[in-house]
Formats: structure tokens, C-alpha cells, sequence
């Protein structure tokens, strides 16, 4: 998929007034749990006691259903070879999937993965979550859309900023506790994003999760939140673990704290 880029490219001209500055906290492990190592993890929910998650490339793309406990498999639908397969979620009795540059997305029965239409969009497809509202989609660029989740269609947009600098490289989305939490792509950091300013309140830093010595694509890509217990799910691209974790109560410091930094620097 898409490669790896300076993280300067993250940060850039065109700032508006500064906010307060957000702070980056950091991660705490509460449980360690088998994930497909070879899924190229592109998005991620939780519904009904089991995960739902969208894998990309093109020729293995598709959607599974998975016990989070265990990692089996326990549905699983395919996308046609030329697709490549981007965000998920679920709405009512459906299942909506986003595909990369091919502006367009397939929408499934959620209790059998059989097909039940098709939606349009311009530009790339990256990342899908809902607020119980809208459907909320991310394109790679530092502007989240909102969708009418029964039609698709784009109700408005929201530009995301922290300290005033746009963040771009948005990716994979989950709704949380009344914000938007939103994998940042090529870094180790989680944007906690406010849905009404667009402001970004916070940072989760990742950097103990995932592979050691991690190739260039085994990025961090998939949070799913279970609301009725409160948990956090986090996984990456082919990542050999799935992580349930909370906040910690210590501010995170070296690595992502310089990345956080230069997102903020425009």
C-alpha cells in the first residue's frame, strides 16, 4: 500500500489560530490477544460480541468476522481481485466497506455478508466509523466527511487541527466516548478528535504495542471500542497481536512525543 514518508510531510504550511496545546498519553496493556498476522489490517469494529475487520492489498481483500478472545475466523467475505479493501462499519442491519483509489464502496447484510448494494464517493477511501448520526469517513487528508448513514450521501465535513496545524494521514476511525479516535498513518499516534470543533483534545501514544522491528507497512491501523464494557481494542497491519488497553495516567515522552510535536509545528 501506500509508503512510508518523511514525518515532516506530516506537518505543513497553512495554520490557523493556535489552541491549547494537546498532550500525548500513553497506552497501558490490559490484555494481549491472537491477531491474524497476515490480515493487512485496514479497519476495525466491535458489534455484537465478535470483531469485524476490513483487510486491504489487492487479491486478499475483504472482511471477517472474528472472536476477539481466540482470533478465529467466524465469517468471512471477499473482495473482487482489482479492489482494495479500506474501512468498515456497521449501520442497523448492514455492513459498509470502503475501497482505496477506486472511488467506490460495497454495502453487505450484516448477518450473512451477502451483497446489498454499492456507493459512490470522490477520492480515496480510508477509514469509516459512526455516531449513532452520521457515518464518518476518512480520506487521508486532515478533513473527516460526514455521511447520511442510510444514504451515503455527504451530509458535511470537518477539518481536523491540533494546535492550529492541520493533521493530515487521518486513517482508520472509532468512535469513542463521544470523540473520534483516528489512527494517524505513519506514525504511532492516535488523534482524539473533538466532533464539534475538529480539534484534536489529546494523543494516544501506541509505541508499546505491536511487532518488534516492525516493517515499513506494519503500521498501527485498527481501534474497535465495546461500549457496553467499556474496552478498547487496538491492532496494526499484520500484527501478530490484538491489544486491549486503557490510558495511562503518565504523559508519554521520547518518540511520539517528537512526533506529536511536528504535527503540531505549521
Amino acid at each position: 500500500m501506500r509508503k512510508a514518508l518523511p514525518l515532516a510531510f506530516l506537518a505543513f504550511a497553512g495554520c490557523e489560530a493556535k489552541d491549547e496545546t494537546p498532550q500525548v498519553q500513553a497506552v497501558e496493556i490490559v490484555k494481549s490477544l491472537p491477531h491474524d498476522s497476515q490480515a493487512f489490517t485496514e479497519g476495525l469494529f466491535f458489534q455484537d460480541g465478535a470483531l469485524f475487520e476490513s483487510t486491504g492489498e489487492e487479491g486478499t481483500s475483504g472482511f471477517r468476522k472474528v472472536a476477539p478472545e481466540t482470533g478465529e475466523i467466524l465469517a468471512e467475505s471477499t473482495l473482487p481481485s482489482q479492489y482494495f479493501g479500506e474501512g468498515l462499519v456497521g449501520w442497523k442491519d448492514k455492513i459498509y466497506q470502503l475501497t482505496w483509489k477506486d472511488q467506490k464502496g460495497f454495502i453487505y447484510n450484516a448477518k450473512d455478508f451477502t451483497p446489498a448494494g454499492e456507493f459512490a464517493y470522490k477520492g480515496e477511501g480510508w477509514g469509516l466509523t459512526h455516531n449513532g448520526k452520521s457515518v464518518i469517513m476518512s480520506d487521508g487528508t486532515a478533513t473527516l466527511r460526514f455521511l447520511d448513514p442510510d444514504t451515503l450521501a455527504q451530509q458535511s465535513t470537518l477539518a481536523v487541527t491540533a494546535n492550529g496545524c492541520p493533521v493530515k494521514q487521518l486513517n482508520e476511525l472509532e468512535w469513542i466516548e463521544g470523540e473520534i479516535w483516528a489512527n494517524i498513518w505513519q506514525t504511532d499516534l492516535i488523534a482524539r478528535i473533538d466532533p464539534a470543533s475538529g480539534k484534536v483534545k489529546g494523543f494516544v501514544d501506541v509505541t508499546a504495542l505491536g511487532p518488534a522491528n516492525a516493517g515499513t507497512d506494519e503500521v498501527p491501523n485498527g481501534i474497535a471500542y465495546d461500549a457496553g464494557t467499556k474496552r478498547i481494542f487496538v491492532t496494526g497491519k499484520m500484527w501478530p497481536q490484538l491489544y486491549q488497553v486503557k490510558l495511562g495516567d503518565a504523559p508519554a515522552t521520547g518518540a511520539a512525543s517528537d512526533a506529536a510535536a511536528a504535527l503540531m509545528r505549521c
